[in-house]
């Protein structure tokens, strides 16, 4: 069960790059951002579930509406590729990869967010949002009582909280994820555009990783 809520969490909560049409105004506190955003999204999810069991594409389109407006897409793919590879990446290949990206994710972790049923999520209070980054702590309930820790990173840009970057139960998903392109630049000869076709073979490696640490922290 550990193991459906860490893929959970990697789609509910996550620095999923998503492309989105709207955004939560300017001002709103980064603590409200991921409330308000986890709240929609578990209220949608329990009122359509049987629906997005079989309409994989309205799933997707939910989770676009309501988490992409709350996270930096550009940020987080380049931060994945890290400048000694985006640098050298056209726009049309960033563009590639946040989809590539995106769909990796999807694959592996949508269906075992459909598996959630909602045992309990907190949001811990507010901290100092004074600078231009804070975290946003929460903890969320497995079955059995176990409580499981995820802070997240958010930056503000253009005077919005946008997240950055996402710790589950200690696992840094932005370093892992970097790592993971890293070495699948090396195994490719740093051929970017192989490396960007052949995302979504590396997103399974980077659950696989994940689901190793769970069952290590067990």
């Amino acid at each position: 069960m550990m193991t459906i809520l860490r893929r959970s969490l990697l789609v509910l909560l996550a620095a999923v790059p998503l492309w989105a049409n709207a955004a939560p105004a300017p001002g709103t506190s980064a603590h409200d951002v991921v409330d308000t955003t986890t709240k929609e999204l578990l209220a949608d999810l329990a009122a359509h579930k049987d629906q997005y069991k079989t309409d994989p594409g309205a799933f997707y389109d939910s989770l676009n509406r309501i988490v992409g407006p709350v996270v930096d897409a550009e940020g987080i793919s380049k931060s994945v590729m890290t400048v000694k590879y985006s640098r050298n990446a056209t726009p049309a290949q960033i563009s590639q990869f946040q989809d590539n990206f995106k769909r990796g994710l999807f694959q592996f972790y949508g269906n075992a967010l459909l598996e959630y049923n909602n045992q309990g999520i907190t949001v811990s209070p507010p901290k100092d949002e004074s600078g231009d980054r804070t975290t946003v702590d929460m903890t969320v309930k497995g079955n059995g009582g176990a409580v499981y820790p995820v802070s997240y990173t958010l930056a503000k840009i253009d005077n919005e909280w946008k997240v950055r970057n996402v710790i589950i139960n200690g696992i840094n998903l932005g370093k892992l994820f970097r790592d993971q392109f890293a070495d699948a630049m090396q195994r490719n000869g740093n051929d970017l555009q192989k490396t960007i076709d052949g995302w979504a073979g590396e997103v399974a490696k980077a659950k696989d990783a994940t689901d190793n640490g769970t069952k290590a922290a067990q």
